[in-house]
């Protein structure tokens, strides 16, 4: 018995043996096996799908988030510029309301000014009124204590009514 060249009869009953082996694993094991590689295969293809949808899936969540936030964004900066409008036009309308009142506090100040003056005028001229006519008084008082003075000036005011 040599070890490298085997018998006949050896490589015949293992080749024999190894063709009952075959037939008995493809007729009970072969099926079963592929079946059960098989179903390993659409598992896993199915869990690549899987992945790939859930990818997607959160591609399309990630831009939804973008897209919300820039809208976000932006209506955040449209009512930061609505509050900056609001404050700027109460700020300019305080303004216009405080000015007005000045004028009209001005005016009301003016018309005060103007009927004080209207009213010293009116008891300055009282006053002189009253004064020139104490001073007219004693003066004609003066020329009509003394007859002489009297008839003088009775004839000159005679004689200027006939001159003119």
């Amino acid at each position: 018995m040599d070890l490298i060249t085997p018998e006949f009869g050896l490589v015949f009953w293992t080749l024999i043996t190894f063709l009952i082996l075959l037939f008995i694993l493809r007729k009970f094991a072969w099926k079963p096996i592929l079946g059960a590689v098989s179903d390993r295969e659409d598992g896993i293809k199915d869990a690549l799908a899987s992945a790939e949808k859930a990818r997607k899936e959160m591609e399309n969540l990630h831009a939804d988030n973008e897209r919300i936030l820039q809208e976000a964004r932006a209506e955040r900066e449209a009512m930061l510029k609505d509050a900056r409008d609001m404050k700027n036009k109460i700020v300019s309308d305080a303004k216009e309301e405080a000015q007005a009142q000045a004028s009209k506090m001005i005016e009301q100040a003016q018309a005060a000014i103007e009927s004080e003056k209207k009213a010293a005028m009116a008891e300055l001229k009282s006053h002189v009124a009253g004064l020139s006519l104490d001073i007219a008084e004693k003066v004609v008082r003066d020329e009509l204590s003394n007859k002489d003075k009297q008839l003088k000036l009775v004839e000159d005011m005679l004689g200027e009514a006939t001159l003119n």
